[in-house]
């Protein structure tokens, strides 16, 4: 999740509402309705489950892209089965989050037949939060894993200054019993470069840890002046080397942008960013049966949940514990958008002649 100040509660929106308007927006500049559905579901349940740089947040980047011919509104999508376990899918261009719902589609079945499936992904696009696929094999029963090369670099190799690296971001889905299921969803730096744009939308200086000025190395907290930055690994030198094998993986070994390759989709509208993703798929009867797996993840989350907190800490928290619960109030209560966030949606509901947004 994307550590993004949340709006007062005068300000949420029903997520009814936020699908229909991402759904009319995507119809209105040529996706077909079937697609414009899809992507307006797993745009909302980035909102829903609190990725808020990942859900409408994207949709005025999304719909300039795609009027500015940086995507194609109408792609055919293929799945090539590669192997008995592996498959390749050529996205045509298309939106990312139809991509990789095709690719964990395919994932999924081939896990069926031969017990663990690896996808990659060619020619798409940003796809959302890595969560959103990650999930999609644990409701089979299935153990997900998701990565993808990020749609612009902002983060230099260890000890350089270049911006040759992504955010990279890696999630990990592993199923449960009666405890929600764990879900890992990590960028390689320190925070989202969402996040960094939410907060120049909304004024808010950035905290110090996050960026650095490339120029001199000190920290950079004001994020309208990004450009000049460099995003901060996770671990210093773990993250930079994570976001570079996840690079290699999801990028170079599916024939997709990487490294110099990779093109900056917040300054370039029009160029096709060849963006790659990868997802595997697990079956977890393959290895042992899986009500005994479930009940055994649920006993190790109980024991780590109870154990013995360290000093200052109220709580210890499993990845993705809060995320159903999130997502339920969410559903309930509506999602929070902040003003800032409003008015642009509203000018670009002007633009585009639908309705706004209601709240």
């Amino acid at each position: 999740m994307s550590a993004i100040p949340a709006a007062a509660a005068s300000d949420r929106i029903p997520s009814a509402g936020i699908r229909t308007f991402i759904e009319n927006a995507l119809r209105k500049v040529g996706l077909p309705q079937d697609d414009a559905a899809k992507v307006a579901d797993l745009m909302t349940e980035a909102d829903l489950t609190g990725a808020d740089a990942h859900g409408v947040f994207r949709l005025p980047q999304y719909v300039q892209r795609i009027q500015a011919g940086g995507i194609n509104p109408t792609p055919d999508i293929r799945v090539e089965r590669t192997a008995l376990a592996t498959a390749l899918v050529d996205g045509d261009n298309g939106m990312g989050h139809l991509v990789m719902s095709r690719a964990a589609e395919a994932a999924i079945a081939i896990a069926r037949e031969t017990g663990v499936a690896w996808v990659g992904a060619h020619h798409s696009n940003h796809a959302g939060p890595a969560a959103l696929y990650a999930t999609m094999p644990v409701e089979h029963g299935m153990i997900g894993l998701y990565s993808a090369v990020a749609s612009a670099n902002h983060m230099a190799i260890w000890g350089g200054v270049e911006a040759l690296l992504g955010t990279n971001p890696l999630a990990v889905g592993v199923p449960a019993g009666e405890e929600p299921p764990v879900i890992l969803d990590i960028a390689t730096t320190m925070v989202s470069y969402g996040t960094i744009k939410n907060y120049a939308l909304q004024g808010r200086s950035i905290p110090e840890g996050w960026m650095i000025n490339r120029a001199d190395g000190a920290p950079l907290t004001d994020p309208k002046r990004s450009g000049e930055g460099l995003l901060l690994p996770i671990g210093g030198y773990k993250g930079s080397g994570l976001a570079l094998i996840l690079g290699l993986l999801a990028g170079t070994l599916n024939g997709a942008a990487f490294g110099r390759d990779v093109v900056d989709f917040n300054a370039d509208a029009t160029t096709v960013t060849n963006t790659g993703h990868f997802i595997v798929a697990v079956d977890v009867s393959r290895f042992t049966p899986l009500d005994s797996f479930k009940a055994e993840v649920d006993r190790h989350l109980r024991d780590l949940r109870a154990s013995k907190k360290l000093p200052g800490f109220d709580e210890i928290r499993i990845p993705g514990e809060q995320r159903m619960g999130r997502y339920e109030s969410r559903l309930q209560d509506g999602v929070p958008l902040s003003p800032e966030l409003r008015q642009r949606l509203d000018a670009l509901a002007g633009e585009l002649g639908i309705t706004t947004l209601q709240g």
